[in-house]
């Protein structure tokens, strides 16, 4: 079983309070799962999914509009995390568990999802709600993807491949400044690919980094590094050919304020190579 414990506190009674909740749930589910004698889970599965479903509604509701509050810079990617969430879950409701054998799998898959929910998005998200300085600086900049000192490590290899990634961005931008419209979507479309694939590169070229120079920090990072990658991966080109400019906006916002967030917060503190 899961325990709820002291690093997955971010200090709001009430949000602390409902990620209680979702441990709960999580080994209830587990249980449920584990109990031989249980011939027939259809019921108690259907219990979960509509306490998740709440859950959902409810709780991510009441972050985002704290979040709002408070100005949290990382109010965008936790609104595309909620809402992957949501999808997930979905997908889960909708599958069969009439029998037995269908019960089990869509359970198991079930509490997998949660498990992996649990320890990347609250520990590795939400304990960074009211902890960052708001972004709005770099939101009125003439160019906001313009790699600046402020950003550098004094690591080379880090900093040569954080420049490279808010230019691909910065692609991105310029479109989004020219007025993103239809005929724009599948350039878009290509160059987020560019981005997902050198991303996945550079994290992984950071990552070994932090393993040569010993940084006991490289599991968080790992971990941020995931999530992320995770949000590049669900981004939906229908939404982006159907309004590219919405969509897009937010999706910079996204982009920039987590690259922004993760070098200041986090990039900076790791050593350099002696």
């Amino acid at each position: 079983m899961f325990e709820f414990t002291n690093d997955c506190l971010i200090g709001h009674e009430d949000l602390d309070q409902d990620h209680r909740k979702m441990f709960e749930l999580l080994n209830r589910g587990i249980y449920v799962l584990q109990d031989e004698f249980i011939v027939d889970k259809y019921d108690l599965i259907k219990d979960i999914f509509q306490e998740l479903l709440e859950y959902s509604n409810t709780h991510f509701a009441r972050e985002e509009a704290y979040m709002m509050q408070i100005r949290d810079a990382e109010l965008i990617m936790q609104r595309v995390q909620h809402n992957h969430f949501r999808n997930e879950l979905w997908k889960l409701v909708g599958k069969n568990i009439d029998e037995f054998d269908d019960q089990m799998e869509v359970l198991n898959e079930t509490m997998n999802f949660l498990t992996e929910w649990l320890y990347q998005h609250i520990i590795g998200s939400d304990a960074l709600i009211g902890k960052l300085e708001p972004l709005e600086e770099w939101m009125v900049k003439e160019n906001p993807c313009e790699f600046s000192d402020e950003y550098k490590t004094g690591i080379v290899m880090i900093d040569g491949e954080h420049q490279t990634l808010f230019e691909i961005t910065g692609r991105v931008y310029d479109i989004l400044k020219a007025g993103a419209t239809e005929k724009d979507s599948e350039s878009i479309i290509e160059i987020l690919r560019e981005l997902r694939q050198y991303t996945a590169e550079h994290f992984s070229d950071e990552e070994e980094y932090m393993r040569n120079v010993n940084y006991d920090g490289l599991d968080a990072q790992i971990r941020a590094h995931k999530t992320f990658i995770a949000e590049l991966d669900g981004v939906d080109d229908k939404e982006i050919r159907k309004n590219p400019q919405e969509y897009v906006k937010s999706l910079i916002e996204f982009l920039l304020g987590w690259l922004i967030n993760h070098i200041l917060k986090v990039d900076m503190k790791i050593p350099k190579m002696q």
